[in-house]
């Protein structure tokens, strides 16, 4: 038996569940598991299966159940699981989300299919190459952002990348890049109220006594660090703690929270529902 992941989009009406499990069973599937939610402010009806066949043609598969839901019109992703997700890792010079996607890559624990590192610095280059990842190499100034993305956009086709996660990669991608790659590029982002923006935003938050440090996972968008968010997480903090210290931790909570997003997205668990995911746990 193969084992098979679905989505599906669509304005929300009766009889999709009825319609799409018609289009499973003609596929000989069986499901084993299945998660939906209907979107009130969009009118979007969200749904994952995963289902099992003996059917070994994927395109038998998409046609069998496009066939079924065509009268809703809906938005459809199907694969294999065992097709797993490609992935682009793109980073900087801080190196602690990069390492942590390697570890849990290596050991089994991301289902997903780390393709290739990209940088604008050349720091990470012995770390990806321990883990046998090709890395790219791609300065970027005023000058060369066009370039730069160009060459990045090639890369993306060249191994046929689904999502590129932003590992601490500290450039402003342009707006032509995020409408392009629109629900394809995750950042992970420190998160503290207030927002402490530009440089050293933990000794910022130090010097206003936050009480709480985040991190926020999110897609990327033309509105700068505003993007539908897939994952969250806090940690407290007090009075004690030296910015070093919330330096340390703002690393831990950023590792986890990244590692959980890409994680979600390689399971096809997010569906974008406007500005908004749906994210089946």
């Amino acid at each position: 038996m193969e084992h098979y992941i679905l989505t599906l989009r669509c304005r929300d009406q009766p009889g999709i569940v009825r319609s799409l499990a018609e289009g499973i069973v003609q596929a000989k599937g069986n499901i084993t598991e299945s998660a939906q939610f209907s979107d009130p402010p969009t009118g979007l009806f969200c749904m994952r299966v995963s289902f099992e066949s003996p059917e070994q043609g994927l395109d038998a598969i998409a046609g069998l159940v496009s066939g079924a839901t065509s009268r809703f019109r809906p938005v459809l992703t199907l694969r294999r699981e065992s097709s797993r997700r490609r992935v682009l890792v793109m980073v900087s010079r801080f190196d602690h989300c990069l390492r942590d996607l390697l570890y849990r890559w290596d050991v089994g624990e991301l289902p997903a299919d780390l393709r290739l590192v990209v940088s604008n610095h050349e720091t990470c280059r012995p770390l990806a190459e321990r883990y046998g990842l090709p890395y790219r190499h791609i300065p970027v100034t005023a000058a060369t952002k066009p370039e730069a993305e160009r060459r990045l956009l090639e890369l993306v086709a060249e191994h046929r990348i689904d999502v590129v996660v932003l590992a601490r990669y500290m450039q402003v991608l342009s707006d032509d890049l995020c409408r392009r790659m629109q629900g394809r590029v995750i950042n992970i982002h420190h998160s503290f109220l207030p927002g402490f923006k530009g440089a050293r935003p933990y000794h910022q938050a130090y010097e206003r006594g936050v009480k709480l440090i985040g991190a926020t996972a999110h897609f990327v968008t033309p509105d700068l660090d505003e993007g539908p968010i897939i994952e969250q997480d806090v940690a407290r903090v007090g009075h004690a703690h030296s910015p070093e210290q919330l330096v340390a931790i703002g690393r831990d909570v950023e590792r986890l929270v990244l590692a959980r997003a890409v994680r979600l997205y390689a399971e096809d668990r997010v569906l974008l529902a406007g500005a908004r995911t749906v994210v089946f746990g």
